[in-house]
């Protein structure tokens, strides 16, 4: 059985952001010199870099299961505002000499887990589709 194109991209997505967010989990999770220099700068080190390790690792499983699709994305779209923003206002968008590297994946995620959500807008439950009303048309 093949996969239609538009599948096959709405996986691509999910499995991107679930790969960016993954693959950062360890320098979270370890203490990383960079993470803790982010996390310091931004005034949330420690519990900032755990709890959105946390939170990233939470959304990331939920992107892989189809039924929970809506609420992994919307919960890394939302990290990835986050993490845009503190690029934006307090990081600028290179940190550390990286090129901009974090600020791009952030960014990546952010489209990824948008047009995920916008894919899975089915998915929703009725509660929350009264606040988003506008984009799940």
């Amino acid at each position: 059985m093949l996969m239609k194109k538009s599948d096959l991209v709405y996986w691509m997505a999910r499995l991107i952001a679930v790969i960016i967010m993954g693959q950062t989990l360890y320098f979270k999770f370890t203490a990383a010199e960079e993470s803790v220099f982010i996390f310091t700068a931004v005034g949330m080190e420690p519990w900032g870099r755990i709890g959105v390790g946390i939170l990233e690792l939470i959304a990331s499983l939920l992107l892989l299961i189809p039924t929970t699709v809506w609420a992994g994305s919307l919960l890394a779209f939302g990290l990835m505002v986050g993490a845009l923003g503190m690029h934006l206002t307090m990081l600028r968008i290179e940190v550390k000499g990286d090129g901009g590297q974090l600020f791009i994946y952030a960014l990546v995620v952010a489209l990824c887990a948008a047009f995920s959500f916008w894919k899975s807008k089915d998915q929703v439950p009725d509660f929350i589709k009264v606040f988003l009303s506008s984009f799940l048309k």
